[in-house]
């Protein structure tokens, strides 16, 4: 995945320096002279200013390296500007969090986007204007929250990780949508869901997750922790899991002067980790998305209806993970195991059951909706699932009585195995080049040719 640059160097460089060198000496906002709320709020709005000049300063960095994958992180798509923003119609809310909101809406392509601004009846805001009583203010520290996370999009390239098409910033706008960015649009992570699709679907949220966390902990910005890490901070794009909120991300390794320092507290769990001699918590970021990736992912959807050979490894990924044995490495490859075995077709199926069924090539049939229904299946409606070889497809018919024949597609899933349908009755047949139809010799499977 290419980044989108929303900057110039200029503009960045320009900004930067607004953010660095504006309000000298502090604000000359009248009311934080006058009370200790006041002072509390500039001191709060100066830290999220010194880290959003830290991301520019990253971003100018990449820009101007002139190295080779500095020069790929420029050759990118116009992205879409405030112009694209005023044409875009059919708005229609999704969600909001704490601090932001996001609606859909389409361009004029007719492409759909989602659009993200601040929440200004969110928690975030309302807590904040509790406490410090400054409304301005408050919408001030929620707006840095936000450009913070496009400019961590800007920085941070991976399928894993919502794509930034483009940003409006409109300074005479009201302060709710001042700043909007505009993201690739996904559907959100339901985990109910999942758990009702066959586990190579299961598994692939969990293999791009980690691939994700490997990415993380070897980030141009060093090892970025996701502090606020729950499922609905993840969404599904074309089938593929992206991590779509990302205001909490942190690069920094929690400060230490010795390993009982470094404790990483969950809800079940506490673990140590070691203190570096930097004064800083040794692989921490990398250890605290590790096992939340565990309790939140891989405990619901890996070992459930798991192909029996495949469980011994899913056993040692689970024990390996939730008790942090191991780091993001050595996790990616006990999953890249997992992923190579299954593509092989983990079982050495026999050949010759393949005499027990009588082949039909170019052939499909008519309808296989609630005829024969197995679980977990790629149509509820019915047996799809997906097999490594037409041997495997005619090993699990065998294995069922019920089932008396199976047509193989020429559709693929993401692993390269074959979508198959099993059914139990007689039913018509239609040409199809993309297709075989098997049939039991022995079973009641009297088709007819439409």
């Amino acid at each position: 995945m290419k980044a989108q640059i929303i900057f110039s160097a200029a503009g960045l460089a320009l900004i930067t320096l607004y953010l660095k060198f504006s309000f000298p000496g502090g604000f000359s906002y009248e009311p934080f002279l006058y009370s200790q709320r006041s002072r509390e709020m500039r001191r709060e709005i100066t830290e999220r200013r010194k880290d959003l000049v830290f991301l520019y300063d990253i971003l100018l960095e990449l820009k101007g390296t002139g190295q080779e994958e500095a020069m790929k992180f420029m050759e990118v798509p116009q992205s879409l500007t405030c112009q694209d923003l005023a044409h875009i119609t059919g708005l229609d809310y999704i969600g909001s969090g704490f601090t932001k909101v996001v609606v859909k809406g389409t361009l004029l392509n007719g492409k759909s986007i989602a659009l993200k601004s601040i929440h200004g009846e969110g928690s975030d805001v309302k807590h904040c204007v509790e406490q410090y009583g400054d409304h301005a203010g408050c919408h001030r520290l929620a707006t840095y929250k936000l450009q913070k996370e496009i400019a961590l999009l800007q920085i941070l390239r991976h399928p894993g990780i919502i794509q930034l098409h483009g940003q409006c910033y409109v300074n005479s706008a009201p302060s709710d949508i001042r700043v909007t960015a505009m993201l690739e649009l996904g559907s959100p992570l339901e985990m109910i869901q999942l758990l009702q699709t066959p586990w190579e679907e299961r598994f692939k949220v969990c293999w791009e997750l980690v691939q994700l966390l490997h990415y993380l902990a070897n980030s141009p910005m060093g090892s970025i922790v996701l502090l606020d890490f729950q499922p609905r901070q993840f969404v599904l794009v074309d089938g593929s899991l992206k991590v779509t909120d990302m205001d909490d991300a942190s690069s920094t390794e929690p400060a230490c002067r010795q390993d009982a320092d470094c404790a990483l507290t969950f809800p079940a769990k506490t673990f140590t980790m070691s203190c570096a001699e930097t004064g800083r918590c040794m692989r921490s970021n990398e250890k605290r998305n590790l096992y939340n990736a565990y309790r939140f992912f891989f405990t619901y959807l890996l070992p459930h209806a798991a192909p029996p050979v495949l469980q011994p490894l899913l056993e040692d990924i689970m024990n390996m993970t939730g008790d942090l044995h191991v780091g993001i490495n050595e996790t990616l490859e006990a999953f890249e195991d997992v992923l190579n075995m299954y593509k092989s077709g983990m079982i050495q199926s026999q050949e010759h059951q393949l005499h027990n069924y009588t082949e039909r090539r170019g052939f499909r049939m008519n309808a296989t909706d609630g005829d024969f229904r197995c679980w977990p299946s790629y149509n509820h409606q019915g047996c799809l699932l997906s097999v490594h070889s037409v041997a495997e497809a005619a090993e699990f018919c065998d294995s069922r009585p019920l089932c008396q024949n199976f047509v193989v597609s020429q559709q693929k899933t993401w692993t390269g195995r074959y979508l198959t349908a099993f059914t139990k009755n007689a039913l018509q047949l239609v040409p199809d080049e993309e297709y075989s139809v098997y049939v039991k010799r022995w079973g009641h499977s009297d088709m007819q040719e439409g």
